[in-house]
Order: C-alpha cells, then sequence, then structure tokens
C-alpha cells in the first residue's frame, strides 16, 4: 500500500503545538448541547447532511468522494454536503456557532483533541448509537484505537483509519554490518545503532539511527510506547514520575544520543539532512540506516528510488517485554456527530457506515493508504498494499499496541513531556528523577485549570 504523500493525520500533529492553545480555548466554550438531546429526527426521510474534513490533496479528495457515493447509493434518502480542507479551529468554531452550514459530522486528525471534544460536549456521545446498532465497538475497532476515540466513558469519536509506527532499516547495510534480522529488543538496536553508524571527520558518512527528539518521528510518545506506559494513575494524577516506564524510556534515548556522537554532533548533522516529507528524507539517501516512522514512509521511501532494498519491522521492545514484540504505537482519524446537530440519526447512518462497515473502510484505506480502522478491515483480502505493509495491520491488530490516553486539556501533557525531552538530552536538565516530577506537577496544574 505505498503512498506518494504523507498521511494527512501526521502532518496534522505537527501543527499540534502551534494551534494548541488556540483550539483549546475554542473547544474550552464550546459546550454546545447534551449527548443524543437532537436524536429525534427521521433517518428514513430523504435529507441532507453537512460532512466536514481535513483531507485536501487531490486524491484524498478524490477517495472521500467515492466513500460518500457508495454511502449514498447504500442510503439513497441520505444527501451528504462535503466541507472539505477543515482544520480543528474552524471545525470547533461552527459546532460553537451551529446552524444549517454547520457540521453534523466533523471528523479530525488530532486524536489529542478528543478528550475535548468529548468533556465539553462539543460531539455526542456514540455508545447509545451503537448499542442501538447492535454494534460492540470492543469487538470491532483494535484495542488501541477504542482508547484513543473516547475519554472518560464518553465515545464521542470513531476511528476512522489509522497510523501505526514501526521500524525501517536499510537492508543492503545491515548485510554490510552483518546484521541477519531486524532488532527485536532495545540492546540489539542499540547495539546494531552503533555498528551501523560510520564517522565522517565530525559528522557522519552513515549514522545507524537519528535518536534526537527533534529526529522527525521520534518523539517521547512513539518511544516510550514501546514501554507500555501509563500516562495517569486512577484517580487523572500524571503516573510521569511514579511510573518507571518513563524513566527507562528516556534514559534509553540518552544512551543513544551519548553514544552515537552527542547531541552536539548528531544536531550539526541533522541539520545538513533533507526535509521529513521530501524525496532527500535522510533514510531515503541512505545517509540514516534505520528510521522509526509511519506506515506512509514506505510509499514515500519507495517513490524516492533508493539505492538500497527497504526492510519493515516492529520497532524493538525492552528486554524484558520481548513476548510482546511486535507492538507499536497507534493513532488516527476519528469521526464524530455534532451536538449541534438537528439531524443526529441520519449523522449516525453515515458515521456508522464510514467506520463500521468493512468494504468501505477497505476501500478507503486503498485509496488514501493508511491502516484500516476495524479489525475485520485489517483481515480483508480486498485489502491492496505492498507485501511489507503487512507489518503495519499486525502492529494495528496487536491487543499489546498502544496509544496516548485523551486528556481534558488535549495534547499538552504531552507538550510538556515533549520539552523536558528536549532539556534532557542536550543536557540542559540533568536530573531526571526531579524533572519527571517536576514535570508530572506541571501536567497536573495544566489539567486543573483546564477543568
Amino acid at each position: 500500500m505505498p503512498a506518494s504523500a504523507p498521511s494527512t493525520a501526521r502532518k496534522a500533529a505537527f501543527a499540534l503545538t502551534a494551534s494548541l492553545t488556540a483550539s483549546l480555548a475554542l473547544l474550552a466554550t464550546a459546550c454546545t448541547g447534551q449527548a443524543n438531546s437532537d436524536a429525534d429526527d427521521d433517518a428514513s426521510k430523504d435529507t441532507t447532511i453537512n460532512f466536514w474534513h481535513a483531507w485536501s490533496a487531490p486524491n484524498e479528495v478524490k477517495a472521500v468522494r467515492s466513500l460518500i457515493a457508495g454511502f449514498e447509493k447504500a442510503h439513497p434518502n441520505i444527501h451528504v454536503n462535503v466541507v472539505g480542507n477543515m482544520t480543528d479551529d474552524k471545525i470547533n468554531q461552527a459546532l460553537r456557532t451551529g446552524g444549517d452550514k454547520a457540521p453534523d459530522v466533523i471528523s479530525s486528525f488530532t486524536t489529542n483533541n478528543v478528550g475535548k471534544f468529548c468533556s465539553s460536549g462539543a460531539l455526542v456521545d456514540l455508545n447509545p448509537f451503537f448499542k442501538k446498532s447492535g454494534i460492540d465497538p470492543e469487538t470491532t475497532f483494535p484495542k488501541a484505537m477504542n482508547e484513543y476515540t473516547q475519554f472518560d466513558g464518553n465515545r464521542c469519536t470513531a476511528p476512522l483509519l489509522g497510523d501505526a509506527y514501526g521500524l525501517y532499516y536499510n537492508r543492503t547495510a545491515f548485510e554490510k554490518a552483518g546484521i541477519k534480522t531486524p532488532p527485536k529488543t532495545w540492546s540489539e538496536f542499540e547495539a546494531d545503532a552503533k555498528k551501523l553508524t560510520l564517522p565522517d571527520g565530525d559528522g557522519y558518512r552513515q549514522l545507524g539511527f537519528m535518536p534526537d527528539y527533534h529526529g522527525w518521528e521520534s518523539t517521547t510518545e512513539h518511544y516510550f510506547a514501546q514501554f507500555s506506559p501509563m500516562y495517569f494513575d486512577a484517580s487523572g494524577k500524571s503516573n510521569l514520575a511514579k511510573d518507571p516506564a518513563f524513566e527507562k524510556g528516556f534514559t534509553l534515548q540518552k544512551k543513544l544520543v551519548d553514544e552515537l556522537g552527542g547531541f552536539q554532533r548528531l544536531e550539526k548533522f541533522r541539520a545538513t539532512l533533507g526535509d521529513e516529507w521530501g524525496p532527500r528524507h535522510p533514510f531515503h539517501t541512505g545517509q540514516v540506516a534505520m528510521q522509526l516512522d509511519g506506515e506512509w514512509r514506505l510509499g514515500m521511501a519507495v517513490d524516492a528510488e533508493p539505492k538500497f532494498e527497504i526492510g519493515v519491522a516492529p520497532l524493538p521492545v525492552p528486554d524484558d517485554q520481548v513476548s510482546q514484540y511486535g507492538k507499536g504505537y497507534i493513532t488516527g482519524t476519528v469521526a464524530g456527530i455534532a451536538a449541534t446537530s438537528h439531524k443526529q440519526n441520519a449523522a449516525w447512518e453515515f458515521v456508522k457506515y464510514i467506520t463500521t462497515n468493512t468494504d468501505a473502510v477497505v476501500g478507503f484505506a486503498n485509496d488514501i493508504h493508511n491502516v484500516p480502522s476495524t479489525l475485520a478491515a485489517l483481515k480483508s483480502p480486498k485489502l491492496k498494499y505492498d507485501p511489507r505493509f503487512k507489518t503495519f495491520l499486525d502492529i494495528a491488530a496487536d491487543p499489546d499496541s498502544t496509544t496516548t490516553p485523551a486528556s481534558v486539556n488535549g495534547g499538552q501533557y504531552l507538550v510538556s513531556i515533549q520539552q523536558f525531552g528536549y532539556d534532557y538530552e542536550s543536557g540542559k536538565a540533568t536530573d531526571l528523577k526531579g524533572g519527571l516530577q517536576k514535570t508530572a506537577a506541571q501536567i497536573d496544574t495544566d489539567i486543573a485549570q483546564a477543568k
């Protein structure tokens, strides 16, 4: 399932830090109604619903149209008016104001905003709709996708395709280094990264792995997913300083930074490399031998026509969790019904179709080149993909795969953790335990203020 463009879900994530304050402020005032308060429309009558989404590339827009055409064929009385290229900020404004032109159904690339969507009442709880349709989300969607589409018992969104993270590796470089298989544990990964690193002056002819948190997809949440951390305790307090998984994750990354040349040397080298979304990405060019990345990288790497064979595998796991090798980090696009909508039953028919109809999900995944978001679709013989893509299908279906939990203030807690990561890897912060405690306290304060 090679793709010639990056996953839109991931492109949107890069705008998170810059747009977080504005979107959270809008969502904080988006208490637009109670779940299902207007679910009294007759979905069997002729009606038109508005669907707002964020896809914008020509192939994506075409895929959305095909998805809608399938729905309208199955439901000839429900017509879908589509508005594309919508950011969360624009969607949030429309959810606040309502009206005939406002969306009845929305899709968002930002799973980090699910907690705000649910707690604010901007989107209705879909649990009653699933129940009346006889659909069990727990057996329909992969475990991680089930988790990131709800908050505090409110399932205000449903998964609509996903992204899975794994390890890309240069098979040719592995053979030259005498490495026969991709690493399964972090200790194996560490050894391979050092063996694959070929210094050149104060730089590198080849770097085994770019460990820096600014190294494209090597963020804290993507590293830590392999340790299966618990971000919050039962009372909703940050677990950052209490769950040893976080200390282990930070320690691993810092050790890689130090052993592969040190922060300053790595950053100097990183500044000379191509950008993440262009053909000169350092994995494409062979300058970096291993890359933590999502499923979309396969298509981009193939299109770049590298001078080596591309290998794909799950990310390594801690040495004491080798039995869970195969898991990974999961995120994706979500869909929900506006609380301001007066056509919620008709809207549900659309949401149900695009998120649970196996053929619809498979067709959309084939067109968008993302991971299907139902367990049935992940196993469908109608899926079309490069054989190496199956790694990501397996990661998505793996019950040990993880995601980052929804929070009342969106992804602010992840921004705080990432910021400490920048300070720790660079040497600005040297007290790991103290830094984790301080960051945890900040997270708790931010959440309390948001509530």
